[in-house]
Formats: structure tokens, C-alpha cells, sequence
């Protein structure tokens, strides 16, 4: 351990090489020492234990099947309302002809994250499903946040777990990790106030998760959250995976300061650093010592830093996506989708081995660190 040069981490670094789970104190140690190359380099090995150099990806594709939202978060510049000329609102038809136009051999995951629609009625929403299985039957669809099941459940007048239950008979196989924001009271009465509340959205994944339901979970950082409440966060996220098991990957969300209240009233127009993102990733790593993946999502850190976090924890980095809108709408500057030759070609860079996988964390197939894969 000669690379160490902040003694504090000397007693953490002992117990990541042994297998042992860091307390929270340990974790804000993490998230506060100046030595990011040793930060960066245990990490690296907690990544390089569990996985190796493979690097997962999916060949997917994105779709926001209505921007309208009565729920008002102050971090949000996708929500519209009705008349105005952005909004946009599918109904199943036409849901099931945008996945036929943006469609491409390949394609196994449809993602789907919507606005809370303030008058489609509960039956709109299996029946989406259904129709999208009916017509892409290898389509793996997952979609609906917790807060969006909490919406549906208030709509419907059944509880989360019916909903759950219904939307899974009719073909959903997975569910996003959107929603969480932050979940400490302070920060999420100013950020998402109206939103699913935090105990709520960590009921719904456990729900979720006793019904065989994989799930994924996220955080936004970078706003107004401090960092011992970014490890809180964390904290009641590997609470629950202990006792459930559920959770395939952890995706910390840079927040996006460009079209929303929320930056608007703070005065800020800069984006996280790289080096907080690198730092957060780290951290989320060797503190979520029972999530399989932590991911590096592209979209937001942008393709080059994503390629330099898989130094730094990061397993999985998302898809190809086909179209994204939510964070470019608050102003991300990546594109809004990359091929999979190009998600393959990044991960080589990196000196990794890209491991094509499904919703389900299935692998499809594996390429060499060198391997040249035809452009899409």
C-alpha cells in the first residue's frame, strides 16, 4: 500500500482487499480525502473482484411516451403542460409506431420513463404493454419508476403491489431506478416535493423485488444535496439489497443545470466536475459492496469520462439508447444516442472487454479488448 498517501484510508484500503463492509464514517472518509489515485485504485480493485475487465452494455432504446406531468420538480426542464408546443403525449398506437420506427436488429431492451399524466386512466398503461409485446414479442420493456407506480396506484385505486403484479402479467420485465432523487427530507422537500416520498420509493422497489422483479436504482447529485447526504442515500439503498437481493445496478445522476427552476434560483450554471463524478462513482463502488453494477451513464458524464470511470468502479455504462430526451432537456450535451459498434469501440479504448447484455444482465456475447466489430 506505498501508493497511499492519506493515512486515513490506510485502515479502508485493509478492509477492501479483505472483503470487509466500510461504515458510513469510512464512506465520508471516501467522499472527503485528497488522495483520489488511491481512491481510484480501490476501486479499481472492488471492480476488477467482481467482474474481471468485462464492461456491460445493452443495445437499447429509449422512449418518453409523454412529457406531460402535473408533479412540478424543481430540477426538472423535461415536464410540459398541455398546450403548450413542446408537449408531446402517444397513446398506444402510437407508441407501438414510434418503437417501429426507431427499431434495428439487435435491439433488446426498450426502456421507457414517462412525465405523471394528469388524465390517462389506468387502463392505458397495461394495455401499452401488452400492445408492445404483442408486436415486438423479444422486446424486453422496462419501464415505470417507483414514482410513476405510486402515480398509477393513486389513479387506479389499487396498491403499489397490484400494480406491480398487473403490469408484470402484462409483460413488464424490469423496472428503471428513476425517482429517487435524493432521499433525505431536506433536500427532496425543495427538489421533488410532490414526488413519491423516499420511504415510499424504497417500498415499491421491495415490492418489486419479492414479485422476481429486477430493478435498478439512481441518485442526482450535484445540485443541493451535501455529501454525507449523497452516502445516506447509499446507506438505505444497501439496506434494502441486503434484504432483498433485487437491485442490478446503482446509476448516479450528474445533475443538469440548464432549464429548470432549480439552477435558475441557486444561479448555477456549471455542471458537476469531472473529478466529483469519478469521486461519487468511486465511493459508490466500495460502499455498495451487494450491488452487482455500478454504472457510468454516458448521457450525462459524456462517453469520454464514462471511458475513464471504468477505472474508477464502473461495470456497466447503460446503451445505445436510440433517442434520449429527459437529460438533454435540462441540458446534457452528449449525443442522443451512440451504435454499437461505437459503445463496443469505447469500451476497448479503455483497454475493457465489452459484454453485450440484456434487461435481465444475461450475456449476449463478448468481444475482445481488440476485437473490430463492423459500423452499424
Amino acid at each position: 500500500m506505498k501508493w497511499i498517501r492519506d493515512p486515513e484510508l490506510l485502515p479502508i484500503a485493509a478492509k477492501v482487499e479483505a472483503g470487509e463492509r466500510l461504515t458510513f464514517e469510512e464512506g465520508l472518509t471516501l467522499f472527503h480525502t485528497p488522495d483520489l489515485n488511491a481512491l481510484m485504485r480501490l476501486a479499481n480493485f472492488r471492480r476488477t473482484q467482481m467482474h474481471g475487465d468485462k464492461t456491460y452494455f445493452v443495445h437499447s432504446m429509449r422512449l418518453e411516451f409523454t412529457n406531460l406531468c402535473y408533479v412540478g420538480c424543481t430540477f426538472c426542464a423535461f415536464a410540459a403542460h398541455k398546450g403548450e408546443e413542446r408537449a408531446w403525449d402517444y397513446d398506444e398506437a402510437a407508441v407501438v409506431e414510434h418503437v417501429r420506427e426507431k427499431y434495428v436488429p439487435g435491439v433488446t431492451e426498450l426502456h421507457m420513463s414517462s412525465g405523471h399524466h394528469p388524465n390517462r386512466p389506468w387502463a392505458f398503461y397495461p394495455n401499452m404493454v401488452r400492445q408492445l409485446k404483442a408486436n415486438f414479442p423479444d422486446l424486453q420493456v422496462k419501464a415505470f419508476t417507483a414514482a410513476e407506480i405510486e402515480h398509477l396506484s393513486k389513479i387506479s385505486k389499487k396498491p403499489t403491489l397490484e400494480v406491480l403484479r398487473e403490469l408484470m402479467d402484462a409483460g413488464l420485465s424490469a423496472m428503471p431506478g428513476g425517482g429517487a432523487e435524493i432521499f433525505a427530507d431536506r433536500v427532496r422537500l425543495q427538489v421533488a416535493k410532490n414526488k413519491v416520498k423516499a420511504d415510499k420509493w424504497l417500498q415499491i422497489h421491495r415490492e418489486a423485488h419479492s414479485l422476481g422483479m429486477r430493478t435498478n436504482a439512481t441518485m442526482l447529485y450535484g445540485h443541493i444535496e451535501t455529501l454525507a447526504e449523497r452516502l445516506d442515500h447509499m446507506d438505505r439503498l444497501r439496506k434494502l439489497q441486503d434484504e432483498t437481493g433485487g437491485f442490478h445496478a446503482f446509476i448516479p445522476l450528474a445533475f443538469q443545470p440548464m432549464g429548470n427552476s432549480l439552477a435558475q434560483n441557486l444561479g448555477k450554471t456549471d455542471y458537476t466536475t469531472g473529478l466529483d463524478d469519478l469521486r461519487n462513482l468511486a465511493v459508490s463502488r466500495l460502499y455498495l459492496d451487494n450491488f452487482p453494477h455500478i454504472k457510468g451513464y454516458w448521457v450525462m458524464i459524456s462517453s469520454e469520462l464514462t471511458q475513464v470511470s471504468l477505472d474508477w468502479g464502473v461495470s456497466d455504462v447503460d446503451g445505445t439508447i436510440l433517442e434520449e430526451h429527459i437529460a438533454h432537456a435540462a441540458g446534457a450535451t452528449s449525443p442522443m444516442e451512440l451504435s454499437k459498434a461505437k459503445m463496443i469501440t469505447m469500451i476497448q479504448q479503455a483497454g475493457r472487454v465489452p459484454v453485450l447484455r440484456d434487461a435481465y444482465y444475461n450475456e449476449l456475447e463478448s468481444y475482445s479488448a481488440r476485437q473490430e466489430v463492423a459500423a452499424d
